[in-house]
């Protein structure tokens, strides 16, 4: 391995040798190639998983649930899927099989979607809805590491920006063709079903995409080069006060299947238009994360906390609007969660060793998931209670949050790369 550990000492003193620059210049497109490659196939993904979960709470529906019953299976969903993460985090620290872990993930998950059209039962429905996050929950931990060691290279959150505005550019794109096909039917359940039919090409290309990641990149470690920070035994401090400001976060979002349902069944915005909705909530999305990830570099983890107010913002706009109010907070709600879902995982990358990095992934979206799940509960029972005390709880978790995430901020301090962009480091605490 000699040629790595030239490019390591290279790498450390690039202002003192001129030959340095041809090796960081390689290291550095293949990582833009090899998140690039990933984000596409990320884009095929969510086009099929997204476009499916725009149409879930009225399918379900047809099923005859109400939007408790729907809160609660799409909660449990949420809470299966995050709550294996830290079981693959660990698996693929103890094995180092990232790539085994991460397609067997994406198979549960992929197929999962177009076996949807022949469910004729809720509890078969509800279980390929729950199967759809598990395969999610195996595969995120791994890819998110793989991801994390191209990411050095380019910047954390630029890498995980531009990995989920390309993901999301596909979460906007399938709720777009679910309205196409949908136009053209009565929205009946047979409608319904052809549609999740329809998803098993986008899930297709995505499973061969994977293969050519797969063979092309075998070993993305090799592309994070530097020294190691020294694995302490044990995630620092400040890594478990964050995931307490993402638990409260995660806890007042709520979910789209319920806020689909509240806008069809209201006769807020009419049902052809839901997935529509979704869809510009998928594109701010997009759009958001790839600005804030670009902007996370520069400024650090204190831009959470004004984009953290905004999500708050977002909960009346929904669930006490008309349908232009409601499609500002759809669109506002999608900014939060796409934010949340990039710069979680580029400000995870910081405050922990690179050895305990897929172990921290797990545990964080874990915490973050069993959070949401409990949210959407919380949320569900409380929608038929009163729609006041839905935004009350969701607002003062949002907002609730804000003084941590100032906390953490506080306690961090910006190192700048040898030759790259900064990377935001916590202090010891």
């Amino acid at each position: 391995m000699t040629g790595v550990g030239e490019a390591k000492g290279l790498d450390g003193d690039r202002k003192q040798d001129p030959k340095a620059e041809p090796f960081a210049s390689m290291r550095r497109s293949s990582a833009k190639r090899f998140v690039l490659l990933i984000g596409v196939m990320s884009l095929f993904a969510d086009f099929t998983y997204e476009g499916s979960r725009s149409i879930l709470g009225p399918y379900l529906g047809f099923f005859g649930l109400g939007g408790t019953a729907i809160s609660i299976i799409t909660g449990v969903g949420e809470l299966v899927g995050y709550g294996l993460r830290p079981l693959s985090g660990r698996l693929s620290d103890s094995s180092q099989r990232f790539w085994p872990i991460t397609i067997f993930g994406y198979v549960v998950q992929m197929v999962a979607v177009p076996l949807l059209a022949f469910a004729g039962a809720w509890p078969i429905a509800a279980w390929l809805v729950i199967q759809e996050r598990m395969g999610k929950a195996i595969r995120n931990p791994p890819r998110d590491v793989m991801l994390s060691h191209a990411a050095k290279e380019m910047g954390y959150g630029w890498a995980f920006g531009l990995h989920e505005a390309l993901d999301q550019t596909g979460a906007l794109l399938g709720p777009i063709a679910i309205v196409v096909v949908l136009a053209s039917g009565n929205l009946s359940f047979g409608d319904y079903r052809a549609v999740f039919f329809y998803l098993a090409i986008p899930a297709a290309i995505m499973l061969s995409l994977l293969v050519v990641a797969r063979f092309t990149y075998p070993h993305p470690e090799n592309m994070e080069i530097g020294p190691e920070e020294p694995d302490t035994g044990g995630l620092p401090r400040i890594f478990w006060v964050y995931l307490s400001a993402a638990i409260l976060v995660g806890a007042g979002m709520g979910g789209w299947p319920l806020i689909a349902y509240h806008l069809q069944t209201l006769n807020i915005v009419p049902g052809d238009l839901i997935p529509a909705f979704y869809a510009a909530a998928m594109g701010v999305s997009g759009l958001g994360s790839l600005l804030f990830g670009r902007m996370f570099d520069r400024v650090g983890m204190g831009l959470l906390v004004p984009l953290t107010v905004v999500s708050a913002v977002a909960l009346p706009l929904i669930w006490l609007g008309g349908f232009s109010a409601s499609l500002v907070g759809v669109a506002l709600w999608g900014l939060g969660t796409g934010v949340q879902e990039s710069l979680i995982p580029a400000a995870v990358a910081t405050m922990v060793p690179r050895a305990r990095r897929t172990s921290a992934y797990g545990i964080f979206t874990a915490g973050y998931g069993i959070s949401l799940f409990l949210g959407s509960v919380v949320i569900g029972v409380l929608y038929a209670v009163s729609i006041a005390s839905l935004i009350a709880f969701g607002v003062v978790a949002e907002l609730a949050a804000v003084p941590v995430l100032l906390w953490v901020v506080r306690r961090r301090r910006v190192r700048p790369l040898a030759g790259g962009p900064s990377l935001v480091t916590a202090e010891s605490v």
